[in-house]
C-alpha cells in the first residue's frame, strides 16, 4: 500500500513544483506515489493512507482539472477512506483562500482529517500576462513544501495520523 499520494494540477509551472518539492522529500521517510490530476483515480486514493493535494487557483476556485479530478474519484471512495489523514497546497495569484476552502470542504466530505493547515504560496500574479506566465516558486517556499511532504509522510510511516 502506498503510504502518501501526491495529486497534483499545474497549467503554469508552479503547483507542478510544489508538489514535486514535497515529492522529493516525502520519499526519504515513506512511499509515495506522484500523480497528475488527470491520471489519478479512485484506485490511488484507495491504495493510498493519506494524500496531499496540490492545485492552481483559478478564477477564485479550485482549477478545473483538479476539480474533475474530486468529481471522478468523490462517490467510488465515498465511505472508504473516512479518517485518513490529508494535507494541501495551493499556488496563488493572488488570494487562494477559497480554493483551500473549497478543497478542504471535500475532503470534510469525504471524512478525511485535516493534519496541517491549507498552504497557500501566492505569486502576485495579476495581469492576463503574468497569470498566464510559467511560475517560478520561490526557494523559501519550494522549501515549506518540502517540509509538510516530509512530515506528512514521517507521520503516516510512523502511525503518528
Amino acid at each position: 500500500m502506498t503510504e502518501l499520494l501526491i495529486v497534483y494540477h499545474s497549467k503554469t509551472g508552479g503547483s507542478r513544483q510544489m508538489a514535486e518539492a514535497a515529492f522529493d522529500s516525502a520519499r526519504d521517510e515513506a512511499e509515495v506515489m506522484l500523480k497528475q490530476a488527470v491520471e489519478a483515480g479512485p484506485e490511488d486514493l484507495l491504495a493510498a493512507k493519506g494524500y496531499l493535494f496540490c492545485a492552481p487557483e483559478n478564477l477564485a476556485a479550485i482549477a478545473g482539472l483538479m476539480k474533475d479530478f474530486y468529481d471522478r474519484c468523490y462517490y467510488p471512495v465515498l465511505g472508504r477512506i473516512e479518517g485518513r489523514p490529508y494535507a494541501q497546497m495551493v499556488c496563488a495569484g493572488s488570494d487562494g483562500e477559497h480554493c483551500a476552502r473549497q478543497t478542504a470542504r471535500i475532503a470534510q466530505g469525504w471524512r478525511l482529517r485535516m493534519v496541517q493547515p491549507a498552504l497557500i504560496v501566492n505569486l502576485h500574479a495579476q495581469t492576463p500576462e503574468e497569470i498566464l506566465a510559467e511560475k517560478t516558486v520561490p526557494a523559501a517556499e519550494l522549501e515549506k513544501c518540502r517540509e509538510i511532504g516530509a512530515a506528512l509522510a514521517a507521520g503516516i510511516a510512523m502511525g503518528a495520523f
